[in-house]
């Protein structure tokens, strides 16, 4: 039996709900994991390296699918609580063109420039081919790329989870067998890998946008409809947390990088890599579970519900507390096995690879509940302050932490950013929590 934004979710009704949004952020974080093992163990530390100096930029530019995707997800879901069907598809269906353009565009320059990109990012040397080749190809995809970001939170809206589940499967499957075939049996190396990431993104972007242009029968779907300044300035003001955390994290990474390069050479580079690929896995849990709630927030606040939106809000904060325990002490426990298996090659590396990710791991403890926090205003339709908590958890908290621990307390306190910037932006999750309770009714 389909599940109804207008259900009254039990907790296993919202685990049910939410599920395949987890599963699916999950898995796409997996094949992500699977894409630097192949580099990695098959071509070297150094295009290793190259890669995660360009990945910044490519998620930079992709980050409008993520804005337009929680933004658009924010006001579509709204509009149906409040009964305009209609409206929500105008809406629906000009957000997923708006995209398709603007990607297009992106695409285009992005490829235009990208040498000279990955010169200012640090690439020299033997890193510059491998980031310019790599970075080249994967923007080409740069349209679809954004539509899966897009996709990926509206299919929940449209009461689709399980097919967002499905498209995922299918795009990190393709993505990790080709991975397979292209970098490990042919030895096509950074190329392949990148070729292996473009045909995974056109699949995941390309079969959604079949989807609903053929299917009659979904909530949501694309259809004729007419440019609406109000509406695209909603979505942008709602998305504008996603879209600062991933300018943030992609300047964070940025930060990093310069540090580490200049601290570790490129053994630091290729230790965060490491830290990025796996700490994802973990992470995507809560994004996924607050994306997959996000549709129900804004369903249940444009209805009015009260009632449902305090059950959703204390079932949430229960779910993160736990989480976040098992994730941190589950991190810690396997940090020598996971890096092994990205670094195994090189001692030097893998002993820095473990200390790493060993003391970044403790982030996980508080990650949750900030994820949770900005997801939860925007589903309220507050971009503001849902912005305010991304934009100090990355822009403020983080870079700020990255450049004074190493200065106080040496090199290795790098790794431990990422934890002071989660404790300082849970004191301003729960100031802003506490202050809007009366105005949203959620406690």
């Amino acid at each position: 039996m389909d599940i109804k934004l207008s259900d009254h979710f039990t907790l296993k009704k919202l685990i049910r709900f939410v599920m395949p949004s987890v599963i699916m952020m999950v898995f796409t974080s997996i094949y992500g994991v699977v894409d630097g093992y192949f580099v990695s163990n098959y071509t070297g530390k150094t295009p290793f390296a190259a890669i995660n100096l360009v990945w910044p930029f490519i998620m930079i530019i992709g980050t409008i699918g993520f804005m337009v995707g929680t933004g658009g997800t924010a006001l579509v879901s709204k509009t149906l609580g409040e009964g305009d069907k209609k409206k929500a598809n105008e809406i629906f269906s000009l957000l997923v063109y708006f995209v398709i353009g603007f990607g297009v565009v992106a695409a285009v320059l992005s490829i235009i420039f990208i040498k000279q990109v990955c010169i200012k990012l640090g690439a020299e040397g033997d890193m510059l081919p491998y980031a310019e080749i790599y970075g080249k190809i994967v923007v080409g995809a740069m349209p679809f790329f954004m539509l899966q970001n897009v996709f990926q939170s509206l299919l929940v809206t449209a009461e689709r989870p399980k097919l967002g589940l499905a498209v995922t499967v299918v795009a990190g499957v393709l993505n990790m067998l080709l991975d397979f075939l292209l970098v490990g049996v042919f030895n096509f190396g950074v190329t392949g890998a990148a070729v292996a990431t473009a045909v995974s993104e056109v699949a995941g972007g390309g079969i959604p946008l079949i989807y609903f242009f053929v299917n009659k029968t979904s909530p949501l779907r694309l259809c004729k409809t007419h440019f609406d300044s109000k509406a695209l300035f909603k979505t942008f003001t709602n998305g504008a947390s996603e879209f600062m955390t991933n300018i943030s994290m992609s300047l964070v990474n940025i930060v990093y990088n310069y540090v580490l390069l200049r601290a570790y050479g490129e053994n630091g580079v290729a230790a965060y890599g490491v830290i990025m690929y796996v700490s994802f896995v973990f992470v995507s849990i809560f994004i996924g579970y607050s994306m997959g709630v996000a549709p129900i927030i804004g369903y249940s606040y444009g209805a009015e519900n009260h009632s449902e939106l305090k059950n959703i809000f204390k079932k949430s904060l229960t779910f993160l507390a736990v989480g976040g325990v098992i994730m941190a002490a589950s991190a810690i426990a396997l940090s020598r096995p996971l890096a092994h298996i990205y670094t195994g090659y090189d001692k030097e590396l893998f002993e820095l690879t473990t200390l790493a990710f060993m003391l970044f791991s403790t982030h996980f403890l508080f990650a949750g509940f900030n994820i949770f926090s900005s997801a939860f205003f925007t589903a309220l339709n507050n971009g503001a302050v849902s912005a305010a908590i991304s934009f100090l958890r990355t822009m403020v908290f983080e870079i700020s932490w990255v450049l004074i621990l190493p200065k106080l307390f040496g090199i290795n306190a790098i790794w431990l950013a990422m934890t002071a910037s989660e404790i300082c932006t849970l004191a301003v999750s729960a100031f802003f929590l506490i202050n809007n309770k009366k105005r949203y009714h959620y406690i």
